[in-house]
C-alpha cells in the first residue's frame, strides 16, 4: 500500500514536560518551554511521561495561542503519530486512489456526511449502493494488540449506534480503525476502559456493521497506511 500524507510544515523535536489539560502540552525546546496544541483527547498514559522525546509541527497563524502542534512521540524507538486528524486524511487518500479493496467499488467520496444526530466521516456511493464509513484513531497497543478506546467515548458509542441504524435503513455501514503504530497484529475493543463501547461494537457487528483495522507508519515527514490486521472480539 502506498497511500500516505506528507507533512510540509517545519518540524522540530522537543522534550515533553507535562499535560495541563487534554489538548495542551508543555514542551521544552532549545531551553525554553512552549505550550503546544495536542490534537488528541485520549489518555495516552503509555506514551506521554516527563522526559519523553516528542515531535512538533510549527503552525504560524494569526490569533493562535500556541506556536506548535505536538504530532508525534518516540515510543520504544518508534515514532508514533498522535494527531487524530491523520487517520481521516490517510483513509481519504486511500479512497481516492481506490487502494482499499473493501471500498474500491465506490466512485463518489463525500467527507463529513451528516446522518441522524451525528456527522460521520464519509459517505461513499456508486450507482447501486451507499456506504457510511466512520474512521477512528487508535494509539494504544499492548503487546501486539491494538485497543480502542483508551478513554471512555460516548461519541464513539453514538457513532456505532448511528451505523446500526443506517444498516437497518439499507446503507452499507462500516467502522475503520487506523492504528497509528506499526507493531500491532490484532485489534480489539478496550472493554476494560469502556465496556459500553465494547458491548455496542459487538452488537453492531452482529447487526451487519463491518469493522476493519489497518496499521500506519510515521517515517521522516510521511505517514503511510500499512497492513490490514485482524479484528478480534475476544469473546
Amino acid at each position: 500500500m502506498v497511500d500516505f500524507i506528507e507533512i510540509k510544515d517545519k518540524m522540530v523535536k522537543g522534550i515533553f514536560l507535562e499535560r495541563p489539560n487534554r489538548f495542551l502540552a508543555l514542551v521544552r525546546l532549545r531551553n525554553h518551554v512552549f505550550p503546544s496544541f495536542l490534537p488528541n483527547p485520549g489518555r495516552m498514559y503509555e506514551l506521554f511521561f516527563p522526559g519523553v522525546e516528542v515531535l512538533l509541527k510549527e503552525v504560524i497563524k494569526e490569533h493562535r495561542k500556541t506556536r506548535y502542534d505536538l504530532i508525534g512521540v518516540i515510543h520504544n524507538g518508534e515514532l508514533v503519530s498522535v494527531d487524530t486528524r491523520v487517520p481521516n486524511k490517510l483513509v481519504l487518500e486511500a479512497l481516492k486512489n481506490k487502494s482499499l479493496k473493501e471500498f474500491k467499488k465506490y466512485d463518489v467520496v463525500k467527507p463529513e456526511w451528516k446522518y441522524g444526530s451525528s456527522r460521520l466521516d464519509f459517505l461513499l456511493s456508486n450507482d447501486f449502493e451507499q456506504c457510511l464509513l466512520e474512521v477512528k484513531s487508535c494509539t494504544l497497543v499492548k503487546g501486539n494488540m491494538a485497543l480502542f478506546p483508551d478513554a471512555p467515548t460516548l461519541r464513539g458509542t453514538r457513532h456505532l449506534l448511528e451505523l446500526i441504524k443506517a444498516k437497518k435503513q439499507g446503507f452499507r455501514a462500516c467502522v475503520f480503525f487506523v492504528i497509528q503504530r506499526i507493531n500491532a497484529k490484532v485489534f480489539s475493543p478496550n472493554d476494560e476502559t469502556d465496556p459500553d463501547f465494547g458491548e455496542t461494537f459487538r452488537e453492531a457487528l452482529k447487526k451487519g456493521v463491518e469493522a476493519y483495522a489497518y496499521c500506519s507508519e510515521f517515517v521522516g515527514n510521511k505517514i503511510t497506511l500499512r497492513d490490514k490486521i485482524e479484528v478480534d472480539l475476544k469473546d
